[in-house]
């Protein structure tokens, strides 16, 4: 990742009052210099994702990210940027918000070092929401010795746990030191009881005290590398295992995931096999 590259931000108002969409065919700007016979964004959107756009010009890379009617563009070349906004702006009623601060809910800072992302303001909308902006914070997310299929009261709002998981699942965007926890407490969502809500009251907790931790990308190289590991059997209830893997594109993690695997594996060896093919899989995905 370049650590020179600028991130800018932008709103579309008008999209339902034009007809217009923001597509691969919109998008189709001349670049300062116009290589021979190139689409302006390089092309069409990417297939594995076709809300991100992406113009390659020699190492020169330049990302345009659609999020219904949000979009965030990164890149080192910054007349390229300022001609990219101009043109979207004949098409579109475009508000140019400037450098980037705020994307779906992710803080975002840019420095020399590299870019800081993390969801500091949406975890304490979230603290507050649930009432735990006082609460006395802890160390671990969740604590090893805890049995959630202990027989318990069923807990009297299910709703209210079903929206604090629900958000806390959203903060595994940036934080994947909560993804095993958020998942076990997700497994609860259809008749939780009050053990269950006091292991969602420990994750936030947990959070309360480390608010603005999230994820800094920094320059370097472009190799593939993943971690992965699982328990075997961890569910009491049903037997199955958990997989988890973590990948990274140079210095940067760009893609995990905690979840519990489909089948009973018979030995630790079989559990293992389940979890670097689930591994192979979003690598395979990513390339």
């Amino acid at each position: 990742m370049d650590t020179n590259a600028t991130c800018q931000s932008l709103n579309v108002s008008s999209t339902v009052d034009t007809g217009n969409e923001i597509n691969a065919t919109t998008i189709n700007l001349p670049d300062p210099p116009p290589p021979q016979n190139t689409h302006a964004m390089q092309t069409r959107a990417k297939s594995a994702n076709p809300s991100l756009f992406i113009r390659s010009v020699g190492s020169s890379l330049t990302y345009l990210l659609l999020y219904v009617d949000d979009i965030i563009v990164i890149g080192p070349d910054y007349l390229y940027i300022f001609v990219l906004k101009n043109q979207l702006a004949l098409e579109f009623k475009i508000s140019d918000l400037g450098p980037s601060k705020y994307f779906l809910g992710l803080k975002i800072q840019s420095s020399i070092g590299g870019i800081s992302v993390n969801q500091a303001k949406y975890l304490i909308d979230l603290l507050h929401t649930s009432g735990m902006t006082s609460a006395k914070s802890c160390i671990t997310p969740m604590s090893t010795s805890l049995d959630l299929y202990t027989i318990a009261p069923p807990f009297n709002d299910p709703s209210l746990y079903r929206r604090l998981v629900g958000s806390l699942q959203y903060l595994t965007f940036t934080r994947p030191d909560i993804a095993f926890s958020v998942n076990r407490v997700s497994q609860f969502m259809h008749k939780p009881t009050v053990i269950h809500f006091s292991a969602v009251k420990r994750i936030l907790r947990y959070l309360r005290g480390t608010p603005t931790l999230g994820i800094k990308f920094r320059k370097g190289s472009f190799s593939l590398q993943t971690f992965c590991d699982s328990d075997w059997a961890g569910d009491t209830s049903d037997r199955r295992s958990t997989s988890d893997f973590i990948t990274f594109l140079g210095p940067n993690p760009i893609s995990w995931s905690s979840k519990k695997q489909s089948t009973v594996s018979r030995s630790s060896i079989e559990v293992e096999y389940c979890s670097l093919a689930t591994t192979t899989v979003d690598l395979y995905w990513i390339r």
